[in-house]
């Protein structure tokens, strides 16, 4: 369901493959596809600036969790991102770090996650959940399939 709207036109996503087997997405989207977050009300009495794009969600088939997929469609989503004129990216990552979190709460994504993949913490939003930002710059070279 979530590739066909891709292919449509009515959503953004990274999807990842194991074959002809799709084994996760990394949702992302310009702000006005993507207006409703995690903590809204906490996220909006700090908002300053309104980013070009926003990660919101990740989903790992439950057989392929902690394999690194999300990671990858992290990796693919940036490069898209690029491709369509990059800009100012922000996600809403969990911070687990020194804590036991069920991977399958982990829809938004880790923080060290985010960290890793080059992004910066703004502002906290939730006991454990931070705003994260990157400048992405524009690549127009197509993404791989």
């Amino acid at each position: 369901m979530k590739e066909a709207r891709v292919r449509q036109g009515q959503a953004h996503a990274a999807l990842v493959f194991d074959g002809p087997r799709a084994v996760g997405w990394c949702q992302f989207g310009p702000t006005v596809e993507l207006p409703n977050i995690r903590s809204q009300k906490a996220y909006q009495e700090g908002a300053s600036e309104v980013p070009d794009w926003r990660i919101t969600c990740f989903f790992i088939d439950r057989e392929r969790r902690g394999e690194g997929v999300a990671n990858f469609a992290l990796r693919g989503a940036l490069r898209e991102i690029g491709r369509l004129g990059g800009g100012t990216v922000e996600a809403y990552p969990e911070d687990v770090a020194g804590r036991k979190v069920s991977r399958s709460f982990l829809c938004s994504g880790t923080l060290g996650m985010f960290e890793k993949a080059g992004f910066q913490r703004s502002r906290k939003i939730a006991m454990h959940r931070w705003v994260v930002v990157r400048k992405i710059p524009p690549n127009p070279t197509p993404a791989p399939n």
